[in-house]
């Protein structure tokens, strides 16, 4: 009797338990299903796109003979810093006429400070708004995502000086994504720290079905023009 109760104690041991199966499956799906899906899906969805980027940057350039696109320093995965392509929406002296504005707009100021972010924008151009509202102004991201510079889905491409208003560690461990968790539950209408918790929530969480479920809800976001 003591013979087969030590073998099944050491079968017990070489049984993996399923909560550790879970974590691995996790696991490689954020280290390495996740950038294959991203990579695949651009590829396909490219020769699509491109002509549609092709007339949006022509639309842009003939407005005010500015370029189309806007560079931007962003933090990415493990804290590097990576250039972040957007369709360009603002004026080309976008950062004095915000200074400008919220020097003589209490509330504005008010809110750029608690979100980051401005109901109303006067840096932004008038088709800047329509490609905002619509989302089209991300689409160059496309390119990040090639690169291995963010994701399809992540959290939020911080900016180098938002890291200091940032509470939590989960974001370092992914790349940042084109759409995220807090963007099709709370957009604009959520304060800086509450996304911050979106973005943390995402990160332990994250798998192949909450991807899905995030896209899916980027769709009807985008369609209905919500949370600018």
């Amino acid at each position: 009797m003591t013979v087969h109760a030590s073998r099944i104690h050491a079968a017990s041991d070489l049984a993996p338990l399923p909560v550790n199966v879970g974590s691995e499956r996790k696991g490689i799906y954020r280290m390495v299903f996740k950038r294959v899906l991203d990579v695949l899906l651009v590829v396909a969805a490219l020769p699509f796109i491109l002509p549609f980027l092709a007339i949006v940057s022509l639309m842009i350039f003939a407005k005010d003979g500015h370029s189309p696109f806007f560079l931007q320093d962003r933090i990415g995965i493990n804290g590097k810093r990576f250039r972040m392509w957007k369709f360009r929406t603002m004026v080309p002296d976008a950062e004095a006429s915000l200074q400008r504005y919220l020097d003589q707009n209490d509330e504005a100021r008010i809110e750029w400070e608690t979100k980051q972010k401005l109901s109303f924008d006067p840096r932004c151009t008038s088709i800047g708004r329509a490609l905002r509202r619509s989302s089209i102004d991300e689409l160059p991201q496309l390119w990040n995502v090639l690169r291995g510079d963010m994701s399809l889905v992540g959290p939020r491409p911080m900016m180098p000086n938002q890291q200091a208003l940032y509470p939590g560690h989960g974001y370092y461990r992914l790349r940042p994504g084109m759409t995220g968790s807090w963007q099709v539950t709370a957009r604009s209408e959520s304060s800086f720290a509450d996304r911050a918790g979106y973005d943390d929530t995402y990160e332990r969480d994250v798998s192949f079905l909450v991807d899905a479920s995030i896209v899916a809800k980027t769709v009807g976001v985008v369609l209905r023009g919500t949370g600018v």
